[in-house]
């Protein structure tokens, strides 16, 4: 960056091509296996992310490696299996890397380094189910690394209607600036949660279900579909998605 900066100093490089090269200085390329985008944390506030199931472990291996070598951010692993996680651990153990592991979420975050993060705002995070606690997780792993205070209550669906009622009184009085729901089955949670408070409302379908709820579908239409205003819906499952989202919404006054 700084010959880039240099050169456009000095008149050798016009401000068109001195933005394209800083661009490309941004793509680091692995092995002809992926593309990073090493700056995103500098642009967007939120280090890159790596979705692991449908990688070859070897060149999972090789995009941990290298973006390690050449990143000081942290790196995040989604829908990480515990199996794959071991053998990471196993290959890169040795580095003085610091792993940080939920088997729930199944979701690992590793750092070369624990800096103390100050707390910029509160998220509520809200469960249907215990099913959907797992989705739920990889929320709150993702809104802590941004900064935030996660505030959680799981179990509290419409078939007991009566449990949810004073954790949102909790989590409005303590705050909070956006809720994240996660609901499987028939999806009605985010609906009724938006009918009663006065910030953004991310629902999150989970896949959980059985019969025609099988899969989310029914639980992803049922929360595009709500009547309740001030509610974002993110994809099935999709609790990485929902916990930038609601990062992005406090981070954005």
């Amino acid at each position: 960056m700084k010959e880039i900066l240099e050169r456009l100093a000095s008149g050798k490089l016009d401000i068109d091509e001195a933005e394209r090269l800083l661009k490309s200085e941004s793509i680091l390329e692995f092995d002809n296996v992926a593309q990073f985008d090493i700056k995103r944390n500098e642009r967007t506030g939120f280090p890159e992310a790596v979705f692991s199931p449908s990688k070859d472990y070897e060149d999972l291996l090789t995009i941990i490696t290298k973006y390690l070598e050449n990143s000081d951010d942290d790196l995040i692993i989604t829908k990480l299996s515990p199996e794959r996680y071991d053998r990471i651990l196993n290959d890169l153990g040795e580095n003085s890397f610091i792993f940080d592991y939920n088997k729930k979420a199944q979701i690992l975050i590793i750092r070369k380094s624990i800096s103390k993060k100050e707390t910029i705002a509160k998220i509520g995070i809200i469960t249907a189910g215990t099913s959907d606690i797992g989705i739920a997780e990889e929320a709150r792993v993702i809104v802590e690394e941004g900064g935030c205070e996660a505030i959680t209550s799981y179990d509290i669906g419409v078939a007991g209607i009566h449990r949810l009622f004073p954790q949102i009184a909790h989590m409005t009085k303590e705050g909070v600036r956006a809720f994240i729901v996660c609901a499987g089955m028939e999806g009605a949670l985010p609906s009724v949660v938006a009918g009663l408070v006065d910030v953004p409302v991310i629902a999150v379908p989970t896949s959980v279900g059985y019969g025609v709820g099988e899969g989310g579908r029914v639980a992803l239409d049922a929360m595009l579909q709500s009547c309740a205003p001030g509610i974002a819906v993110v994809n099935i499952d999709n609790g990485f998605g929902a916990g930038v989202f609601a990062l992005t919404i406090v981070k954005s006054d």
